[in-house]
């Protein structure tokens, strides 16, 4: 599935923008995994594909809806790590590829402790 997402610049229309969502799910992954506190993507089985390992994304009126599964550091504050991916993510895609996020769901799936 291939999302459009249009830009006037002009009078004249120019032409289109196509993003896939794997380009959103691939921001998504990194900007997740940069956060301190994130340890790892989970490896969810219901997701359609391994490229998006951790990451739902779905595209719905030009608004982006994500879900992201996560494991955290044992050293960390959950909600905390969780607020901040919500923040670097929806600022990420916004200034990558200029699209509105709508809702970022992290899903902490698991901890990991040291031994």
């Amino acid at each position: 599935m291939v999302n459009n997402f249009s830009d006037n610049l002009s009078a004249d229309n120019i032409g289109k923008t196509t993003i896939a969502p794997t380009v959103l799910s691939t921001i998504a992954k990194l900007t997740t995994l940069e956060v301190a506190g994130v340890s790892r993507m989970a490896d969810i089985k219901q997701l359609s594909s391994p490229d998006n390992e951790g990451v739902k994304v779905e595209v719905k009126d030009d608004l982006i809806y994500l879900d992201l599964y996560i494991i955290i550091s044992s050293d960390h504050n959950a909600r905390l790590v969780a607020e901040t991916i919500q923040n670097q993510v929806s600022r990420a895609i916004t200034k990558m590829v200029g699209m509105e996020v709508a809702k970022i769901n992290v899903h902490i799936t698991d901890v990991d402790i040291e031994a």
